[in-house]
């Protein structure tokens, strides 16, 4: 049976898409999990239903889409497009302003999440992974920490080591528009290994992707 996106958002067929943004907003306050102590798991489920609504009645073509099928084939992510994207962003900075956490978004958008080396968790990264860290007052650029604008491009660089670095493994920095990079080289690498650094194009260049070092011994 297909979900009514309207009643979740409880604003009328007819809503503008001002004032389907303003009810998302609106509720998505609401039913913050900060402002639902002991009620959170059920807060976490009135949150990931009002942003599926979104991410449909947010989007002129979906909702075109919903309004003629009454369901959408693929309703995608509130990430998926430039308009609900930025109303989620400014969600993200009203969380900010009222001294909300964000770290309860990881659970509802984990499997998005997943592979990207990103978080809404303030939380320091393993190395060689990119963290998102996110706290209330910070500025928040979606487009730069979840890659939708471009898709991940990889990087390739060679390495030429000597026969003694290769036997007993040795650290080397890469310099990439003015970022430092550690490259360890594990031991007993032979020439054509390769040696990935993950989402290490996050930190030189601001962008999605791995960085990738094909080693030459000399």
């Amino acid at each position: 049976m297909a979900k009514d996106y309207y009643g979740i958002l409880d604003v009328p067929r007819n809503a503008t898409d001002g004032e389907i943004k303003k009810a998302y907003r609106k509720l998505a306050m609401q039913y913050h999990p900060d402002r639902n102590p002991g009620k959170e798991k059920w807060a976490n489920e009135k949150f990931k239903g009002i942003n599926e609504a979104y991410g449909v009645l947010g989007d002129p073509q979906k909702r075109k889409q919903y309004d003629q099928f009454g369901t959408v084939g693929n309703i995608g992510d509130i990430f998926g497009s430039p308009f609900t994207r930025t109303t989620f962003q400014e969600m993200m900075k009203d969380f900010g302003g009222a001294g909300l956490r964000f770290d309860f978004l990881d659970d509802i958008f984990g499997d998005f999440l997943k592979g990207r080396g990103s978080s809404f968790s303030f939380r320091s990264g393993r190395p060689g992974r990119v963290k998102f860290e996110a706290w209330p007052g910070q500025e928040i650029n979606l487009d730069e920490i979840l890659g939708q604008a471009r898709r991940p491009e990889e990087v390739h660089y060679e390495l030429a080591i000597s026969r003694g670095e290769a036997l007993q493994g040795v650290k080397k920095v890469l310099k990439r528009r003015g970022k430092r990079l550690e490259v360890k080289i594990p031991a007993g690498v032979r020439t054509g290994s390769v040696v990935r650094l993950r989402n290490a194009r996050q930190i030189s260049d601001g962008s999605p992707g791995d960085i990738l070092i094909k080693v030459i011994v000399k």
